[in-house]
């Protein structure tokens, strides 16, 4: 999949930065929201999901997050090339350095990092869509494939990877971009070149029996955070992907809540809910720390 460059475009005044006296002032726009534009970039080396090494520690200390990088990093330059089923190492965008508080998963709700587990009827019509077209999950590469419909939706740069929604650190193009005005926010993913509008006016969601790819997002402000609630997803997708062969459960299902909050002048937090009863036994909730595109991580 050939790698893109998202174009910084201005669209509205600079933004200003509030007189609050806090150490924190919060960017904002010229009429007075938090400024989220840019480009904000997500690669992290913390993975989605606790591994069993890490256990029930939450939290790695300088010692043993130092450790732990410089061990991923060895074992990266390491990793032997398998010819027409990998990327080249130079190509991969997987991030050098653990979150800034050294955490072991991107998941903090369970306790334990990990995905819920799945509901017995969800297994079985997940078992029951294998095969089925659209065909949701990935396939081998070098796959018997006989035509692009015998692909999984990633694979055709339909849906997948790290677009979400919600978004989830992938092996490279971790980068969104981000357009407000008064009434609506604009995400652009780099991966699939994917394009969400959020309606801030408080409209009405639309009805159940209109169903897309990404779902139907609206937003609104908690504060000095901006909530997307989505619904409306198609059964053509998976609940949740996380970067996986096989998704989980059906899209129609799943209520998803996103939270956006600007931590500072480089640094925005994100974060997502996967509320869906019918395929997992429980939500469960992830953050992301953001950074600007120009900040090393």
């Amino acid at each position: 999949m050939a790698r893109s460059v998202l174009f910084v475009i201005c669209v509205l005044p600079a933004v200003a930065l509030a007189q609050s006296g806090s150490e924190t002032s919060v960017v904002r726009t010229a009429w007075g929201d938090p400024d989220l534009r840019g480009v904000w970039d997500y690669r992290t080396m913390t993975p989605l999901q606790r591994s069993a090494d890490f256990a029930a520690k939450e939290f790695l200390s300088d010692e043993e997050a130092a450790t732990y990088e410089r061990q991923v990093l060895v074992r990266r330059r390491s990793r032997p090339l398998t010819p027409g089923s990998t990327h080249a190492q130079w190509w991969l965008d997987q991030g050098t350095a653990l979150t800034d508080d050294h955490r072991t998963s991107l998941i903090i709700d369970p306790s334990d990092g990990r995905i819920p587990s799945l509901t017995p009827e969800v297994q079985e019509w997940d078992a029951a869509q294998r095969g089925q077209r659209p065909v949701r999950a990935r396939q081998v590469v070098n796959s018997l494939a006989r035509g692009p419909e015998d692909l999984g939706l990633a694979e055709r740069c339909l849906l997948g990877y790290s677009t979400g929604p919600p978004v989830v650190p992938n092996a490279y193009n971790n980068n969104i971009q981000l357009f407000q005005t008064p009434n609506h926010v604009a995400i652009v993913i780099e991966m699939v070149h994917d394009v969400r509008i959020v309606p801030l006016d408080g409209r009405p969601q639309l009805s159940s029996d209109i169903r897309q790819w990404l779902g139907s997002a609206r937003g609104h402000w908690e504060g000095d955070t901006l909530v997307v609630d989505t619904t409306n997803f198609t059964d053509k997708t998976g609940s949740f992907d996380a970067n996986l062969r096989e998704p989980y459960g059906s899209g129609e299902t799943l209520h998803l809540i996103e939270r956006f909050t600007r931590t500072g002048e480089h640094g925005l937090l994100y974060e997502f809910t996967i509320d869906d009863p019918t395929t997992f036994t429980r939500p469960f909730t992830a953050v992301v720390p953001m950074r600007t595109g120009d900040v090393d991580l």
